[in-house]
């Protein structure tokens, strides 16, 4: 069985790395895919870029916001309108190794997984992420922090529908909210130990809005002893 995977990702003012992110999937080893991009009111030449691939290629498929409205609310707009059994996330500055969709699909098919990420090399350093919290049991660390990489979520559609997609009380840290409810649910997260996924930490949310991001992720950990 072939399963059709749907790639989500939003992009604001991406830019300088955002070719290189949509060649990253298009050059995937597994080619059954719709790839989703979100345009959420770019003032750059973003929306040209993405512009150019989907003449290019059919599985690109542009759509856009007439001003900005956020990642959270982004994405569950490109939830509502994928086709397939699968959604896979990418980030528009991030890079995924040919063979994560592959390596995903596999472990999704074959080890009874609904949900699937990877560890993620950090880009222009040695480190890769998570670093300790892998060994340490999902339900216990992520009472502390998000030990995901949102961008190599790869998990079941309808169960990510079920859960409520992703919540848009959360402007920032919405994975975070996202996977500790998955976790809470009784659901089991996979994470490849081999990187399948590159990640920059400059210039990002997580280095732009610490202070944002640290409100939201302490109401998700407030949320966990309601």
């Amino acid at each position: 069985m072939s399963y059709l995977i749907s790639v989500i990702m939003s992009v604001k003012d991406g830019e300088d790395y955002l070719e290189e992110s949509i060649k990253s999937i298009l050059n995937q080893s597994y080619k059954n895919f719709e790839f989703l991009i979100c345009d959420d009111g770019s003032t750059d030449k973003s929306l040209a870029i993405c512009n150019k691939f989907a003449e290019e290629d059919s599985r690109v498929r542009i759509f856009t916001n007439s001003h900005t409205i956020g990642l959270t609310k982004s994405l569950n707009k490109l939830i509502e309108i994928s086709k397939g059994e699968i959604i896979a996330r990418q980030d528009a500055d991030d890079i995924s190794h040919e063979e994560r969709f592959s390596r995903q699909l596999n472990v999704y098919k074959n080890k009874g997984f609904n949900i699937v990420t990877s560890r993620a090399k950090i880009l222009m350093s040695k480190r890769t992420k998570p670093r300790l919290s892998f060994f340490i049991p999902n339900k216990l660390i992520i009472k502390l922090k998000n030990p995901f990489v949102h961008g190599s979520l790869f998990m079941n559609k309808q169960l990510l529908i079920n859960i409520g997609r992703y919540n848009e009380n959360f402007y920032y840290s919405q994975d975070y909210k996202l996977f500790w409810d998955l976790i809470h649910t009784g659901n089991k997260v996979k994470v490849i130990y081999g990187p399948l996924y590159s990640i920059r930490n400059v210039n990002n949310i997580s280095t732009l809005k610490v202070k944002e991001q640290k409100y939201y992720s302490d109401l998700v950990k407030k949320s966990m002893h309601l």
